[in-house]
C-alpha cells in the first residue's frame, strides 16, 4: 500500500488533476484485453519526459512499482498491476509532435492512437503500416512495447520495423535517447531494438521516431471461400509463390465463420475463408487480382468474391471484430498468437482440430495466414471447472506443438503474465539468465512492470 506522504509527492510532480486514487478510479485500470483483474494503488497521469523522470526517481527510491499502461488493449497482461503500485497511464502524452515529409518520418508521443497518426500522415501522402486489429483503440506506445505485428506484417513486416529511434526513461529516473533519424548507424549497442518489445520491464518509451513510406495509390479486397482447410493454406503458399505479396492475407476456420455468418454471405460448404487485400500501383494491383482469380480457378477450386464500395470497408469491420464474435460459443476464452513457418500451417491446424474433438471444446482459428501467425481461440465456460481444466491443458499442448513446428508461443501479443509459465518451452535455461541479467542492469530495483515476463504462474 502506497503511503499517504508518497501519494502527496506524485501530486506535486503531476498536478491534482492528473492523479487517481479512489476505488472507483482504480477500478477502471484495473484490468486489460485479458480481462484478468489486479488493483494498482494509484494511477498518475504524467506529460512530459521530465515528470516521468521524476516520478520513477521516487519510485526506484521508495521501491514502488511503477507500470506503464497506454489504452489497456494488452492480450498478455503486460499493463496489469500484478504486484500494486502506481499505473503510469501515458494517454495525456497524445501529441504528434512533427510530420517530416522530405525525410518520410515523424516524431509522436506514445500516447497517440495507432489509427490517429495513420490518418494524419495520409494527409502528408505517406503511410504508417503497422496495423494491429486494435488500432482504433492501441497507442503506438503500446505497440512498441508489445512490438505490435498486426494484419499487414505479411507484406510490410512488424511495428519494430518502423521505430528508428526513442527517448525513454530508465528506471532510475534518467533520461535516453536512442537510434538515429538515418536509415544506417551503427554506433554501440542497438538499445532501440532492445526496448522495442520488452513490454515495459526496462525503460518508460516518452518519444519515438517512427519511419513512413509512399502511401500506395491503390488498394483492392479479394474474399475467397474453400470447402476445406487444406485447400486455402496450399493457396497462401500458391499466391506467395506466384511473387504476389499481399498487404493482408488473412485466414478464419469454419468456427470462425459460424460466428459471423449473420453479417456476411457464405457459401454453403465453406470450411475457410481467406481475406486478401492487395495494394500498390492500380495496373499491379489488377494483374496481381488476376493471377489469384487464375490459380483459384484451375487449381484451388475456391470461390470468389470482390467486394465493392461500402461492402468492402464492411469485410474488414467483420474481420476487425471477429474475436469479440467468440463469445457467442463460450462465455470465456484464452486466446493465444502462435506463430509457424507457413508450410507448416496444415499441420498445425489439423492438431488444433483434433484437440478440439478429443477434448470436445470449441478452438476456433484464425489469423494472418501470410506470415504464419495463428490466433487460437480456445472457448470454455470459467464457472464448469472440467472446462477450464481442460482450457489450462489445451494452451500448454498448443503452445508446445507450434515450437515442435518451428514456431514460437506469441507472435505479437508478448508474453507478460499469461505467457510466462511457458517461456521455457522456447527459452532455455542460460537465455532466460541472460535476459534477467539485462533487466537487473537496467531496473536494479525491479520496480519496473514487476512480475512479467519471467514469473512462474499468475
Amino acid at each position: 500500500m502506497i503511503s499517504k506522504h508518497i501519494i502527496e509527492e506524485l501530486s506535486r510532480i503531476v498536478g491534482k488533476t492528473n492523479i487517481l486514487s479512489s476505488p472507483a478510479q482504480i477500478k477502471d485500470f484495473s484490468t486489460d484485453g485479458t480481462k484478468l483483474v489486479f488493483y494498482p494503488d494509484v494511477i498518475v497521469f504524467p506529460k512530459s519526459t521530465e515528470k516521468v523522470s521524476k516520478i520513477l526517481a521516487l519510485a526506484n527510491k521508495e521501491k514502488i512499482p511503477v507500470i506503464p499502461r497506454g489504452a489497456g488493449t494488452g492480450m498478455s497482461g503486460g499493463a496489469l498491476a500484478v504486484k500494486g503500485g502506481i499505473v503510469l497511464g501515458m494517454n495525456k502524452m497524445d501529441r504528434i509532435l512533427y510530420i517530416d515529409k522530405e525525410n518520410m518520418l515523424c516524431k509522436v508521443q506514445p500516447g497517440v492512437i495507432t489509427e490517429k497518426l495513420q490518418k494524419e500522415v495520409k494527409k502528408y501522402g505517406l503511410f504508417y503500416p503497422p496495423y494491429p486489429a486494435s488500432a482504433h483503440l492501441s497507442t503506438i506506445g503500446g505497440n512498441v512495447a508489445e512490438c505490435a505485428g498486426g494484419l499487414r506484417a505479411v507484406k510490410y513486416g512488424v511495428t519494430r520495423d518502423y521505430v528508428m529511434g526513442l527517448k525513454i526513461v530508465l528506471p532510475t529516473g534518467e533520461i535516453l535517447n536512442t537510434g538515429t533519424k538515418t536509415v544506417k548507424g551503427v554506433v554501440g549497442y542497438d538499445l532501440t531494438r532492445l526496448i522495442v518489445g520488452s513490454e515495459g520491464t526496462l525503460a518508460v518509451i516518452t518519444e519515438i521516431i517512427l519511419k513512413l513510406i509512399p502511401a500506395p495509390e491503390f488498394k483492392k479486397t479479394i474474399v475467397l471461400f474453400f470447402e476445406d482447410i487444406d485447400s486455402s493454406i496450399k493457396t497462401v503458399i500458391k499466391i506467395l509463390h506466384a511473387k504476389i505479396i499481399p498487404t493482408i492475407l488473412e485466414f478464419m476456420d469454419e468456427l470462425c465463420l459460424d460466428c459471423i455468418k449473420e453479417d456476411l454471405y457464405i457459401p454453403a460448404s465453406t470450411k475457410s475463408m481467406l481475406i486478401i487485400e492487395l495494394d500498390g500501383k492500380k495496373s499491379s494491383v489488377i494483374e496481381d487480382m488476376e493471377n489469384i482469380e487464375k490459380i483459384c480457378k484451375t487449381e484451388s477450386r475456391a470461390k470468389i468474391y470482390i467486394p465493392e464500395g461500402e461492402e468492402e470497408q464492411k469485410i474488414w469491420d467483420i474481420r476487425n471484430n471477429l474475436s469479440p464474435s467468440m463469445y457467442k460459443l463460450k462465455p470465456n476464452k484464452v486466446s493465444e498468437d502462435i506463430a509457424v513457418p507457413i508450410s507448416n500451417i496444415p499441420e498445425m491446424v489439423s492438431y488444433i482440430k483434433w484437440l478440439e474433438k478429443q477434448y470436445n471444446i470449441p478452438i476456433p482459428v484464425f489469423g494472418h495466414a501470410g506470415d504464419g501467425n495463428l490466433h487460437v481461440n480456445i472457448m470454455f465456460d470459467k464457472t464448469k471447472k472440467e472446462e477450464s481444466d481442460k482450457a489450462k491443458e489445451l494452451v500448454s499442448k498448443v503452445l508446445r506443438k507450434a515450437v515442435e513446428l518451428e514456431g514460437t508461443i506469441s507472435g505479437e501479443h508478448g508474453i507478460g503474465i499469461t505467457k510466462a509459465p511457458y517461456l521455457d518451452i522456447e527459452i532455455p535455461a542460460h537465455g532466460i539468465q541472460l535476459m534477467k541479467r539485462i533487466k537487473k542492469a537496467f531496473d536494479p530495483n525491479n520496480i519496473l512492470n514487476p512480475g512479467k515476463i519471467f514469473c512462474r504462474s499468475i
